[in-house]
This record gives structure tokens, C-alpha cells and sequence, in this order.
């Protein structure tokens, strides 16, 4: 957990909250946080442990809902909108957080592959950031293709296009919600190609604005 400004998507420059859930089996081949893919219960640790660690690591805490408030006082977090982000976030039935958060007069933000069905506050926003045919062997279900505010598609190829054009097909996908495409790892052909795309449909390009200028 950790407080930064938000990098990717419709609230890029936001400062932000980011609580990293651990836990995800969807397995992206170029994931950047291949540490948050097992729950080792042997790499629990206290909330002073993780918190102050100084690398990315696979080390985790356990908090209740109240809790996770509380800390935002405890560290002197100053932002007002929440990340809830992973791993694979909708693994859990996040509806007890994000009510809490929301209550306390926070805005909050998940980020999911959209693997999962997605359990949350009404009053969540809702990134899809799609992940197609993973290893993990993972469908995008339609509850989520439904519920996302916005769909925040990773390309690297035009293989990756033709599978959000797949996606926004279906019935389910919510015709209202805001369309970005991001380039993978900031590849100058995948940024080209996501630039282009962005242009010819009227879509929007996300940045991962905060590798740019190297912030966590």
C-alpha cells in the first residue's frame, strides 16, 4: 500500500492511494508485478514490515476494511482517491472496502483483467484492462465486460486490436464506457500502433505515465 500519483487511464496525474492485492493466476507473460502472483502464507508479514519495504517483493499483510482506513491516517495519506489494484483484485469480494472507503468520503478506482466477476460498491469505478488468451486460460466474463467504466486495453500487435474489437462485439460490453489502449512496456512500435489506432477510431491512449518519470 502505497500513495503516489495514478499513471494509466481517465484518472492519469490523480494523486492516488494504491492497495495491491496479492493473488492472481491469469499469468501475463509481460506482467511488471510477477510478485503479487502467489499468496505464500510463509511471506506474511506485519503491516510496519511490508510498508516499509523498499523493493517490490512477494511479501504481504491481512487487514479488515476499518483497518486499511485507519492506516490511510496512520501514514498521513493525503489523497482522496483510492487504486485497488493487484494481482487480480476481483478475486475477493471487495464490496466490504470499497463500501468503507466510499462512506469515508473516498473516491475508488479497481483494476482488473475482467477474469473474475467483479464485487464492489456501486460507486466504484470500474478499469477493464482485458487480459486475452493468457496462460492462466482465463475467460473475460460478461459481468465485467458490463460493469467497466472504462476498458483499458494493453497492445503490443494488431492481433491485440482485432481482440478488443472481439470484446466491445459482445452484448454485454458496455457501450458507454471509455475506451483507452496502452502500449506494452512502452515499445516504440506498440506506442505507433496504439497512437494510429487511437486516431482512426476515436479512442484514447494511455500512457504508463509514472515509469516515465519514475515514480512507483
Amino acid at each position: 500500500m502505497f500513495e503516489t500519483i495514478q499513471g494509466e487511464g481517465s484518472f492519469t496525474g490523480m494523486p492516488a492511494i494504491f492497495i495491491r492485492l496479492q493473488g492472481c493466476p491469469v499469468g501475463c507473460p509481460w506482467c511488471d508485478t510477477k510478485h503479487t502472483w502467489e499468496i505464500n502464507p510463509e511471506r506474511e508479514q506485519s503491516v510496519q514490515q511490508v510498508l516499509v519495504k523498499q523493493a517490490p517483493d512477494d511479501s504481504w499483510f491481512s487487514e479488515t476494511a476499518d483497518g486499511i482506513l485507519r492506516l490511510f491516517a496512520t501514514q498521513g495519506y493525503l489523497a482522496k482517491h483510492v487504486v485497488i489494484t493487484g494481482g487480480e483484485p476481483a478475486m475477493y469480494d471487495l464490496r466490504p472496502l470499497t463500501s468503507v472507503l466510499i462512506d469515508a468520503g473516498y473516491s475508488v478506482q479497481i483494476e482488473t483483467s475482467g477474469t473474475f466477476e467483479i464485487l464492489v460498491d456501486d460507486k466504484t469505478w470500474v478499469t477493464l484492462s482485458p487480459k486475452v488468451n493468457m496462460q492462466g486460460g482465463y475467460e473475460i466474463v460478461d459481468q465485467a465486460l458490463a460493469r467497466a467504466d472504462e476498458i483499458k486495453h494493453p497492445i503490443a500487435m494488431l492481433k491485440h486490436v482485432e481482440e478488443l474489437d472481439a470484446l466491445l462485439a459482445r452484448p454485454a460490453t458496455n457501450p458507454a464506457a471509455q475506451i483507452f489502449l496502452q502500449p506494452i512496456s512502452q515499445q516504440k512500435r506498440a506506442t505507433d500502433l496504439a497512437v494510429a489506432t487511437c486516431i482512426q477510431r476515436n479512442w484514447r491512449l494511455s500512457l504508463q505515465t509514472h515509469k516515465y518519470i519514475g515514480i512507483e
